[in-house]
C-alpha cells in the first residue's frame, strides 16, 4: 500500500505492508535511524516519535495511521543545521552515554516542554518514566530537561 506521510515537515510517500510498524517505515523505508528499535513492546521508550506533537510508541504505530498526521523524529527538531535547545542541554549535561535512548528521550521531553514549559524535577521524572536508558543517572537527564527549560523561558523574554 501507498502512504503519504508528513515527516519532519516534509511529505514523503512510501510504500508500506498492510501491518507495518512507524517505526519500520521510519528506519528501513526513508532511513531515519535516530529513532530506535529497543524492546518492539512500547514500555522503552526508544521509538519515541511525536505524532501530532504527541509522543508515541512507533514500534507499536501502524505506519498506515500516521497518515495525514505530523510526525516528528529526532532528525526534524534542529533547524538551520543548529541543535536544538533540548539537544544542547543533553550534551552540555552529559545526559546521555551510548545515544541509544536519547532520541526517545529528547522528544519524550520536547512534549514535556510545550506542555509544561516549568516542569518540576518531580514532574519530569513522572512524564518521562516510560523512557529507560541502562547507561547513565536520571539525574543528568532531569537536569538537561530543566536547562533547556530555562534557556526557553529567557529566549521567550529577550
Amino acid at each position: 500500500m501507498n502512504l503519504r506521510l508528513n515527516i519532519n515537515g516534509t511529505s514523503h510517500e512510501v510504500e508500506a505492508k498492510p501491518l507495518e510498524t512507524l517505526l519500520a517505515v521510519l528506519r528501513d523505508r526513508l532511513n531515519l535511524t535516530g529513532t530506535k528499535d529497543g524492546c518492539g513492546e512500547g514500555v522503552c521508550g526508544a521509538c519515541t516519535v511525536l505524532l501530532d506533537g504527541e509522543p508515541v510508541s512507533s514500534c507499536l504505530l501502524l505506519a498506515s495511521y500516521a497518515e495525514e498526521k505530523r510526525i516528528t523524529t529526532i532528525e526534524g527538531i534542529g533547524s538551520d543545521g543548529k541543535l536544538h535547545p533540548l539537544q544542547r542541554a543533553f550534551l552540555d549535561q552529559g545526559a546521555f552515554q551510548c545515544g541509544y535512548c536519547t532520541p526517545g528521550m529528547i522528544l519524550m521531553a520536547k512534549a514535556l516542554l510545550e506542555r509544561n514549559p516549568n516542569p518540576s524535577k518531580e514532574e519530569i521524572r513522572d512524564f518521562m518514566s516510560g523512557n529507560i536508558c541502562r547507561c547513565t543517572s536520571y539525574v543528568e537527564i532531569v537536569r538537561a530537561v530543566r536547562q533547556a527549560a530555562r534557556r526557553n523561558r529567557k529566549r521567550k523574554k529577550d
